[in-house]
């Protein structure tokens, strides 16, 4: 699947002057330094999710400045914690259930000594992510069309999810992919004290080893990561 004669114009759709945020500024207010040609990269692949997202329907949120904060700046809110997993070496990532790319494209993006994998059983949505890599020439992400559960191949140091599922499904559906003292990284809204619960209870070998309270720019929301590890 590719851009099409169906899809709607890049001009009419493109983020104007008025409404794009000083990326560098926002991202380094939460500890993250991005280059320009990092910022162009991270407005260009809005633009395309906003442009698939006509026809494809990738996401419910669609006005630029929301596109910004609540995708690009809410995924970027985890590179410094994966950063600090990785300890300067490239680490290989598996984001599951990418959906339209989130938060696998600006991780790849803005950190990119990670090897990104993204994940998602809908075709559209792997295609989607195939097209970015393309367009946007992102040598360290692959799009991969598959169930998680059914997917083999390499093993990971970093399994990412974004409101896949709750905690005890993620680690049920991701187990036999993650690294020998690979870490899962869970973004939540408010802190899932039920679903901690779960886990403890399904899956007595995996414990939460720490929790990130993310402050997301220009985003009044609770945002939460969690560590998990097997031990």
């Amino acid at each position: 699947m590719s851009v099409g004669a169906s899809l709607p114009d890049a001009s009419l759709l493109s983020l104007p002057p008025s409404e794009r945020p000083e990326l560098a500024e926002l991202a380094g207010s939460i500890g993250i330094e991005l280059d320009p040609r990092q910022c162009e990269q991270l407005l260009q692949f809005a633009d395309l999710l906003r442009r698939w997202n006509r026809v494809y329907n990738l996401t419910a949120i669609e006005h630029p400045s929301q596109v910004i904060s609540h995708h690009l700046l809410d995924s970027l809110a985890i590179v410094p914690t994966l950063l600090d997993l990785a300890r300067g070496a490239p680490a290989r990532v598996l984001d599951v259930g990418t959906g339209g790319g989130l938060p696998g494209v600006p991780l790849a993006i803005a950190a990119p000594k990670l090897h990104v994998t993204l994940l998602d059983r809908v075709q559209k949505k792997a295609a989607f992510v195939q097209q970015v890599k393309s367009e946007l020439r992102l040598q360290n992400i692959e799009a991969v069309h598959s169930r998680v559960e059914d997917y083999r191949g390499a093993v990971f140091d970093v399994i990412v999810s974004r409101a896949f599922s709750s905690l005890a499904d993620f680690v049920r559906a991701t187990r036999h992919l993650l690294a020998t003292s690979g870490h899962w990284c869970a973004m939540k809204g408010s802190m899932p004290s039920e679903e901690i619960q779960e886990l403890e209870r399904v899956s007595p070998d995996v414990r939460v080893t720490r929790t990130v309270k993310l402050r997301v720019p220009r985003l009044d929301a609770e945002r939460h990561l969690l560590l998990l590890e097997s031990s």
